[in-house]
């Protein structure tokens, strides 16, 4: 075997090519992870820029949303109205690996960069469409962002107070865990199409997504026929598994089986509490959790958290204060990590990035290169992939067909 320490330095998709027609938050996304790891990714974008170019927060004219979510990517700005501007896409896709949009059901197809079309063009292309009902079914031409399919799939309902109304993840779970799944599917496709040297259409779902994302909340449906109620700050199935009150804040705790409880127990000062039938299994703990509660914050409410923290952690007990986004992105496991990469931009003195988590041992650093300006490598793009590209080039910017 070849010694991996005297090899060249390489990232995982190091030569794969990703034509991009997404825009806003979860097809960018799943792009952006895909770009980290070496692949190029040119964005192909409307006169006008994705959306997200003009959503805020802002900084120096800049937008926090699109940069973060179209780090190391390639910008090539095309009006999909003109044919011109079609054909040249059609050309792009010839040499590419995989192409990824998320225009509502039939829109690509309308403008003549659908997977069929494509496809026709180049039959080993990954054509990856992300949308918010998936390319069939009933809902599939809805109109979908996030807070819609948050609604929809049950992650509203089942979070907030029991005797609350449904509550918004603050964050966009849906948008991330979509763009999540459509990268890994675009992998797994790749991966296919090189052992089979064919293609394919990957439809991806943001509903479907979140649904997947639910796993114990369709677990118990699966098992009860019984959809998850609301709990506020505690673990639906599993008690002490929450959020507790001590005497200057709160703090996490995790406890899912008897040797754990059996610790706490005696970290709280109450080891009768392991032998109480009340608390025996972990399903009981949870039908009884109200007193159990008691019996924690009693005991906290004389303690800070970092005391609280202290001592449980102490004895192996999963314990954790609450942080913030700051807290937690200034921490110092967060910088041992590196979860934040400076990032050369003129335009951002001082940038730093989030990039995909995952580390390969193997291989190069992840890319960490800004995000582009509007258009800014059309005649680069577009130079170096057409044939005939000088005339081509010029005939596309006569006919106002690069916006």
């Amino acid at each position: 075997m070849p010694d991996p320490s005297a090899l060249p330095a390489t990232r995982p998709l190091d030569g794969v090519r990703i034509l991009d027609f997404t825009r806003v938050l979860a097809g960018p996304l799943s792009t952006a992870l895909l770009a980290d790891l070496g692949a190029e990714v040119v964005k192909i974008e409307p006169p006008h820029g994705d959306d997200y170019r003009a959503i805020g927060p802002m900084k120096n004219g800049e937008s926090a949303l699109f940069t973060v979510m179209n780090r190391n990517k390639k910008s090539v700005r095309l009006d999909l109205k003109h044919p011109a501007a079609v054909a040249a896409v059609h050309e792009l896709a010839a040499s590419c690996d995989a192409v990824v949009e998320n225009f509502r059901p039939g829109v690509a197809e309308k403008l003549g960069i659908g997977a069929a079309a494509l496809r026709a063009v180049n039959p080993r292309l990954v054509y990856v469409s992300v949308s918010g009902f998936g390319q069939t079914g009933p809902y599939a031409n809805r109109p979908a962002y996030d807070i819609v399919v948050q609604a929809m799939s049950g992650l509203m309902e089942n979070t907030g107070d029991p005797d609350g109304p449904p509550t918004l993840v603050g964050e966009a779970v849906s948008d991330v865990v979509s763009g999540l799944f459509a990268s890994w599917a675009t992998l797994a496709a790749l991966l296919q199409a090189r052992r089979t040297g064919v293609g394919q259409h990957v439809d991806v779902a943001m509903f479907d997504s979140t649904l997947a994302f639910l796993v114990t909340s369709v677990a118990r449906y699966v098992f009860t026929g019984r959809p998850a109620r609301r709990v506020g700050n505690r673990h639906p199935l599993s008690a002490p598994f929450g959020v507790y009150r001590a005497r200057d804040g709160h703090f996490a705790l995790a406890v899912l089986n008897n040797k754990l409880f059996a610790t706490l127990a005696r970290v709280l000062g109450r080891p009768e509490l392991a032998a109480d039938p009340r608390y025996a299994s972990d399903e009981l703990r949870s039908t009884n959790e109200p007193p159990l509660r008691e019996a924690i914050e009693a005991w906290a409410s004389a303690l800070t958290v970092d005391q609280v923290v202290a001592r449980i952690d102490a004895e192996g007990v999963p314990v954790a204060p609450l942080w913030n986004v700051a807290q937690a992105l200034e921490s110092e496991q967060a910088r041992s990590r590196g979860l934040l990469t400076p990032v050369d931009d003129t335009r951002l003195p001082g940038l730093a990035l989030p990039l995909q988590p995952v580390r390969f041992a193997g291989s190069a650093p992840n890319l960490a290169g800004r995000a582009p300006a509007l258009g800014e490598h059309t005649d680069e793009i577009l130079g170096a992939w057409l044939t005939g590209a000088v005339d081509r080039v010029r005939e596309l910017r006569e006919a106002g067909a690069l916006g």
